[in-house]
């Protein structure tokens, strides 16, 4: 009896040391670039991020999982706009971002499909600093900045 009880605990104590995650290799490397990269989200298809462009700026980056290929985002990046957070849909046909431009900090919705960006206001005004996007992209999740204090925002996206 003692012997069960020995090899119950070991059992259970195994099953707390978490899970070991393996990198795939045949993605990431194609992914890898040097640099900061940052705020991934994954779609069923794909996964956009935050990566350094070829002049030093970020820029939001699409990879797709089958073709195992970058994909273009037309209409999305500028020169002159400063990503800072990045969320898609499951389908990864919407794209929520926040991005800095003219010193001013904006959320914005971007439709993979149409390569259409357009402007998301905040009511009452604040400073947008993190989004997410939810599964189906009709639901965001936005870190707002009003008066000094953080708050975190769900609404319905149009």
């Amino acid at each position: 009896m003692k012997l069960a009880w020995t090899l119950l605990g070991l059992v259970l104590l195994s099953g707390c040391q978490g899970l070991r995650l393996q990198p795939l290799m045949g993605v990431n490397t194609r992914l890898s670039t040097p640099g900061d990269d940052r705020s991934p989200s994954m779609a069923r298809q794909g996964v956009v991020w935050i990566a350094p462009g070829p002049a030093g700026q970020h820029q939001v980056r699409w990879f797709d999982l089958a073709s195992g290929m970058g994909g273009p985002l037309p209409g999305l990046n500028r020169p002159d706009a400063q990503p800072i957070s990045v969320s898609v849909d499951a389908k990864g046909s919407r794209i929520a971002l926040v991005r800095s431009l003219d010193g001013r900090t904006e959320l914005l919705l971007y439709n993979r499909n149409l390569s259409s960006l357009r402007p998301l206001m905040l009511m009452p005004a604040g400073v947008p600093a993190r989004v997410a996007l939810s599964a189906d992209g009709q639901q965001l999740a936005v870190q707002v900045s009003r008066g000094g204090r953080w708050e975190v925002e769900v609404m319905r996206v149009p």
